[in-house]
């Protein structure tokens, strides 16, 4: 019961804050505002916003109380009626002292609203974050591309139209399956593909495929590995190979061949004679565009990456920095492009080393003030842009991977987090409600951990400590 409150109420109210923010600065909400959000800052449903159903009966008694409307709760988290609150360093110095979390930690804590530093232990020391490192690719890519661009996969036609050629834009989400609204559908583009050549010669056509737009080398240094598929602009349904959505599943080798083998045999199924097997190749010069399916917003991307820690959408994000800074989409262009977009938002990067865009990596460095600054930077209300950064965090006890984290006591619905865990290393960093209404940007990298469940469950406590009035 507490806990609907908790998330409807505290975790709602934070989204609606930074919103009303940005809209003083720069009009209507953003479209990366994630729409649940919206749907609990409406706060017109008797369940604040969550779905339960609709109570008919004596159970309606039984059922959570309405969290308060929007304007109800904004009180508590407007920046200048919030008191600054108790010292960190008596709470936080004493759990960062915990041995679950190895011998090389660092923490940062800022108060997103002034900027001030209210802790630090080691702030500035570059470490590898893990997964955290997907805040940095989520802000580069926003910055880069902006939250409204959409990913392109092309149909295009050679002159004489005998050979058409599927064209890979970067979009991993791209799926053949019918159950995923709202992504850019293998079916749909072959619908309108086969619309397009209807009239034209009945000989069969030569399908080739085309996956130039990235350069240097698809598989991830750590090799073949269930997170992530060889990193290629062509593939279906991230190259899943047993239908899963999510996790760590085996993917297939040849990811382009694979979206090419589905595509023809779905123009097969209009009607169009594909001869034999796809190809690889690039379209002519002058080729003709027959069909485009785009991918959803850079905002919605950003927010599935956060949320769910999607390794291959994290790789393909780092590669849109690339093609947007003019660098070549690979692991080094990526890395550079990234970078670069952060130094020119102002962001302290030295130190920093971005050798991936998921955080696989063990080559990867940042600190946990770099950390901090674009969690702030992300909440800035002259940079609405940047806002799916923190509306794609992972509520605690609530959604993605801090589903199961922090599910009892004060942090449950007030901390929003990404996650990192590679062996040895555990990260978490994201924003906090503080006992007097504050909203806080937290980072707590810790390295040569040794426990897998105690080291999660120490940093869980650090965050959860940011949310605790004192006794």
């Amino acid at each position: 019961m507490v806990r609907t409150w908790q998330v409807a109420a505290g975790s709602a109210a934070v989204g609606l804050t930074l919103a009303i923010g940005a809209v003083a600065a720069s009009g209507p909400w953003d479209s990366g505002q994630r729409k649940a959000e919206r749907d609990r800052a409406a706060s017109q449903s008797l369940t604040g916003g969550a779905d339960h159903g609709a109570p008919a009966d004596a159970e309606a008694a039984q059922r959570p109380q309405a969290a308060p409307s929007a304007p109800g709760v904004l009180a508590a988290l407007t920046a200048p009626a919030a008191p600054p609150g108790a010292p960190l360093e008596p709470v936080l110095r004493p759990l960062m002292a915990d041995p679950a979390l190895g011998r090389q930690r660092a923490a940062s804590v800022v108060d997103v609203t002034t900027g001030k530093v209210l802790y630090a232990d080691q702030a500035g020391r570059a470490q590898t974050p893990a997964s955290t490192i997907k805040i940095a690719t989520a802000v580069a890519v926003l910055a880069a591309r902006g939250p409204e661009h959409r990913i392109p996969t092309r149909v295009l036609a050679d002159p004489g139209g005998r050979r058409i050629v599927l064209t890979g834009g970067g979009d991993p989400t791209l799926t053949a399956r019918t159950d995923r609204p709202g992504a850019a559908s293998l079916h749909s583009l072959a619908d309108d593909t086969a619309a397009a050549l209807k009239g034209r010669p009945a000989s069969e056509l030569v399908l080739a495929y085309d996956e130039s737009l990235y350069t240097g080398p698809a598989r991830h240094p750590i090799g073949v590995n269930g997170n992530l598929a060889p990193v290629t602009a062509l593939m279906v349904d991230e190259a899943r190979l047993d239908g899963s959505l999510s996790g760590d599943r085996e993917r297939s080798a040849t990811p382009a061949a694979d979206a090419a083998r589905a595509f023809a045999g779905l123009l097969r199924a209009r009607g169009i004679a594909v001869r034999g097997e796809p190809v690889p190749g690039r379209a002519a010069a002058d080729a003709a565009p027959l069909a485009e399916t785009l991918s959803p917003t850079v905002a919605a991307l950003v927010e599935r990456m956060l949320t769910h820690s999607d390794n291959d959408l994290a790789e393909a994000l780092a590669r849109q920095t690339a093609l947007a800074g003019g660098l070549p989409a690979s692991f080094d262009g990526a890395g550079r492009a990234v970078a670069a977009r952060l130094g020119g938002l102002g962001a302290d990067v030295r130190g920093a080393r971005f050798a991936d865009g998921s955080g696989l990596s063990r080559a990867d460095r940042v600190s946990a003030s770099l950390l901090t600054s674009l969690l702030v930077l992300a909440a800035d209300p002259a940079r609405p842009e940047l806002r799916p950064v923190l509306t794609g965090l992972p509520v605690a006890g609530f959604t993605g991977t801090l589903t199961g984290r922090n599910t009892e006591g004060s942090a449950s619905g007030l901390v929003r987090a990404k996650t990192g865990t590679l062996t040895g290393v555990n990260s978490l960093a994201g924003t906090a409600v503080s006992p007097t209404g504050r909203l806080l940007a937290f980072a707590f990298l810790a390295s040569e951990t040794t426990d897998r469940v105690r080291a999660p469950r120490a940093l869980d406590h650090l965050a959860a400590a940011l949310t605790t009035p004192p006794t």
